[in-house]
């Protein structure tokens, strides 16, 4: 089957709100939800809980952002009791990051849902093709973010020939 990009560009339209609406449905525990998270907490939260024990400098690596900002989400989430941080064993100047013991099951149940449906979504796909899920999705982010900080972002029109320019996208 041929989709030409117009065609897939309206079946994302339909699809990806409701991927965002689905995963805004996953309820959040209880004992997570007077602690005000947001979706940067999600991110780090996984790396933590998928990739076990990290340190600030490899969390930031990984979130794509600096290591000043993960600093404050750490203490920002360790104040909250949500994250420790002790010392390295291999390293003492160096402070490992984890999720505490008592809320580690909340957590993995709270990201297990998400995790269960990319895992049944990708195994089926060749290790090629789940790469150019992720860098497909990559770039979408890259060029929603551009649109973002151009000067008229959103008010561009179809062209009327049936294609989509810079209308709104989720």
């Amino acid at each position: 089957m041929s989709t030409s990009v117009d065609d897939a560009v309206r079946a994302l339209l339909l699809l990806m709100p409701r991927m965002v609406g689905r995963a805004k449905r996953i309820p959040v525990p209880e004992e997570l939800q007077s602690l005000a998270l947001a979706p940067r907490h999600l991110s780090l939260l996984s790396y933590l809980l998928f990739d076990g024990p990290l340190t600030v400098n490899d969390l930031a690596a990984r979130l794509e952002v600096a290591p000043t900002t993960v600093s404050l989400m750490v203490g920002e989430l360790s104040g909250k009791g949500i994250l420790e941080r002790r010392e390295d064993p291999a390293d003492r100047r160096r402070r490992i990051v984890s999720i505490t013991d008592a809320q580690r099951p909340s957590i993995s149940a709270w990201l297990a849902r998400g995790a269960t449906a990319w895992r049944q979504a990708l195994e089926p796909l060749t290790p090629d093709q789940r790469q150019l899920v992720i860098d497909t999705l990559r770039a979408y982010e890259a060029a929603a973010a551009e649109t973002d900080s151009a000067p008229e972002a959103g008010t561009g029109t179809g062209t009327g020939t049936g294609s989509v320019t810079e209308g709104p996208v989720p």
